[in-house]
């Protein structure tokens, strides 16, 4: 009998997956609560642009249009980019459009039956005549509630949607104490440009967040009122954002990603050599972050605000939060139409937030642009009370998934998405071929203390010797290379790509190299 396959989201993801399942014979179900392909993408504030260059966000087999020439393509761009590419591959017949999950069941083993499994999903195989997963669907416009039964489920719901992440306040300290409006940039983003036009036109606005959401929202805001009203930024800490990835004439990928730069750098089960090599180089490291930072602070006046971080660049990196700065930013805080300030802490009052400082920020919008709790949607998608909690883990900085895809503890189902690296993109169709791969019985996974004990194992040294206190989640932007090789070596393809020892050494690996060998 055809196994049935479910797909929960419409972005690049969940189209990866969809795509490479496909190849393999099977013929998945995509569930995606908008009404188009896209995911995040279909719906982003007015200026946003790609954060990497689309060299490095596109898929392995299928290339940018000719007509887009910017190394950073716009929304309208990556979402055509997107939808093309779900038409050349036939994707829009599996898709059910406006449907969005309420909730996955697991029908089959019991838990006291689960606990005594050795294996992964009892017997190592992605799929069982035991088990099933019934998915509650509800149409978004009938409002009708159907229940479907899958063998399989892949999530790919995404990092950056949905649940909008805000800080935490005291008691009558919150929104609630404020006179004006607060919403989330999920909100804002949601609004076409001439309602946020009107929406903003003559607001004092505050934007808390200093991430590409936060960045753009106030070069929108600061457009629309100028100095007259400027817009509020506060941030907790600075960063090392950049207006390209060109650093004194040369290109940051040329530097870091290449195989030869991973020798310089601590892995997840490194040998006596390698650990030896990462370090007695890491000075020669800490001198190219150091250059880096130099070229920063000459193209860019963040010493004249006080915007210069205090930690490095290559932190920024291990934490994949660098990002691409609106090229007038700077300016626009010249000419009075943002204004930025710095606050760990935050208070709100009827008049608006109060720092940790004291000072007052009068305000007639808040818009909170914090990021999302990817890791709280995830498990609130989980009906079984066990399930929700083994998804979450112990730390919101990560999901804890073996390769970054599955958990070890829940049966026939895998996670799409959840890991940054060089661009998301890229590293979700990786990962979607390891999933196609397993589902063809190409390779197994190990035994679920064997994962479980290598999760602890590349979590310990991600931690302690990679990326340090700065490890915030599970990124591998310095180590794509290392990650995809591993995934290579699973699937039984060969990870070296390149043609030649130089190639293979120095040249940068990008999508294109892991086009599917099938």
């Amino acid at each position: 009998m055809e196994k049935k396959v479910a797909i929960i989201g419409g972005g690049v993801s969940g189209l990866g997956a969809c795509k490479h399942i496909l190849a393999k014979g099977f013929r998945p179900t995509v569930f995606e609560s908008r009404s188009e392909v896209g995911g995040v993408w279909s719906k982003t504030v007015e200026i946003c642009k790609l954060q990497s260059p689309k060299e490095y966000y596109r898929f392995s087999d299928f290339p940018w249009p000719d007509s887009v020439q910017t190394d950073y393509p716009t929304q309208k761009q990556v979402l055509d980019y997107i939808q093309s590419y779900a038409e050349h591959f036939g994707l829009l017949n599996h898709i059910k459009f406006n449907t969005r999950v309420v909730s996955l069941a697991y029908q089959g083993s019991s838990e006291d039956e689960m606990k005594a499994w050795s294996l992964w999903n009892g017997t190592g195989e992605p799929f069982s005549n035991k088990g099933k997963w019934n998915i509650i669907i509800e149409n978004i416009e009938t409002l009708v509630t159907e229940v479907h039964q899958f063998d399989f489920v892949i999530l790919c719901s995404g990092m950056f949607s949905d649940v909008p992440n805000y800080p935490e306040f005291p008691p009558n300290k919150g929104p609630s104490a404020f006179h004006g409006k607060v919403i989330h940039s999920k909100d804002y983003s949601a609004m076409d440009h001439e309602t946020v036009a009107k929406f903003v036109k003559g607001k004092r606005v505050t934007v808390v967040g200093f991430h590409k959401s936060a960045l753009d929202i106030a070069m929108e805001c600061s457009a629309i009122n100028g100095a007259q009203h400027p817009c509020t930024v506060i941030y907790k800490n600075e960063h090392w954002h950049s207006f390209d990835h060109d650093v004194y004439g040369f290109s940051l990928q040329s530097i870091f990603l290449n195989r030869f730069s991973e020798l310089f750098f601590h892995k997840p089960g490194e040998g006596l050599l390698g650990s030896l090599v990462a370090t007695i180089f890491y000075p020669a490291v800490w001198a190219v972050s150091k250059i880096v930072e130099s070229d920063l602070k000459r193209k860019i006046p963040m010493a004249k605000y006080g915007m210069v971080p205090k930690h490095s660049y290559l932190d920024e990196l291990n934490t994949c939060t660098n990002g691409i700065l609106p090229l007038d930013f700077y300016d626009r805080a010249d000419e009075g139409s943002i204004v930025l300030k710095k606050s760990q802490k935050m208070n709100f009052c009827k008049e608006g937030l109060i720092l940790d400082s004291g000072a007052l920020v009068n305000a007639d919008l808040v818009i909170f642009a914090t990021g999302f709790r990817g890791d709280i949607k995830l498990k609130e998608t989980f009906e079984s009370s066990k399930f929700q909690d083994l998804m979450i883990g112990t730390s919101k900085d990560s999901v804890p998934l073996y390769r970054g895809i599955i958990h070890p503890q829940i049966p026939q189902m895998a996670v799409i998405g959840f890991l940054s690296s060089v661009g998301a993109l890229y590293t979700a169709e990786m990962q979607s071929q390891w999933v196609a791969e397993l589902f063809d019985g190409k390779f197994k996974v190990p035994s679920i203390r064997g994962m479980i004990d290598q999760m602890a194992e590349w979590d310990d040294a991600m931690k302690n010797k990679h990326a340090g206190k700065f490890y915030t989640r599970s990124c591998y932007m310095l180590l794509h290379i290392f990650y995809n090789d591993v995934l290579c070596k699973d699937m039984g393809w060969n990870p070296h790509r390149k043609k030649g020892f130089f190639a293979e050494l120095f040249d940068t690996y990008g999508p294109t190299d892991y086009a599917s060998p099938n």
